[in-house]
């Protein structure tokens, strides 16, 4: 049974307020992330951490992503209910579970194993069922695909080809490109089968992608 107190949830209407403030305008993302209980993805040691608005260690070289940039992610991906949706690194699961709160039909894959093996356990019992793969992320999901859209929450050096035909025709990819410390986020939408729309927003930091058309 998961415990989310009074002060928990007056704490996550407080981070709410902040993304809105920090310019997230989209209320169904709002609304997706009020409904999860961040810091049960955190031990509790660190409870105050959760619902602060910055990224946070969870081991093997990891983080879970800090909330605006989840938020900033999630609204570029525009995502209606019923999206089949790629997300390239699973991590804590956090982000994942907000994509599963937004109606899409989530395939994620995870590149660290025990990340992995963790989550793949832990996000079922929030009552988060996405479809759970281990492998280089940067390949994409080939068995799986087209996808209606393509989320990256590492950063990698340029776009994988993979990930582009991979998507369905109409298609979003939101991905960080840039160097190991610092990013560009792009939004990449697919508007046939020759033609991409880039779209660059601000910087972010994000842990380096990892796989073969990663950082190796």
């Amino acid at each position: 049974m998961v415990e989310d107190s009074y002060k928990h949830q007056g704490m996550r209407r407080r981070l709410i307020a902040l993304l809105r403030e920090k310019g997230i305008k989209s209320e169904a993302v709002l609304n997706a992330m009020h409904q999860i209980p961040r810091h049960v993805f955190f031990e509790k040691a660190f409870l105050e951490h959760a619902y602060q608005d910055k990224a946070f260690p969870i081991g093997h070289g990891q983080t879970i992503s800090q909330p605006y940039t989840v938020a900033f992610q999630s609204e570029l991906l525009k995502i209606k209910a019923g999206d089949k949706v790629l997300e390239i690194g699973t991590g804590s699961g956090y982000q994942a579970a907000v994509l599963c709160n937004l109606g899409a039909n989530v395939f994620t894959i995870e590149y660290q194993k025990p990340l992995f093996e963790r989550t793949r356990i832990f996000l079922p019992q929030l009552g988060y069922s996405p479809h759970f793969f281990y492998g280089d992320g940067s390949k994409g999901l080939e068995a799986h695909a087209p996808y209606d859209k393509i989320i990256v929450t590492a950063g990698a050096p340029t776009v994988p080809n993979a990930l582009l035909k991979q998507l369905n025709a109409g298609g979003i990819l939101v991905i960080p490109v840039g160097n190991n410390e610092k990013q560009n986020m792009l939004r990449l939408t697919k508007t046939s089968e020759k033609f991409i729309e880039k779209e660059v927003f601000d910087h972010f930091s994000f842990v380096p992608l990892k796989g073969e058309d990663g950082w190796k």
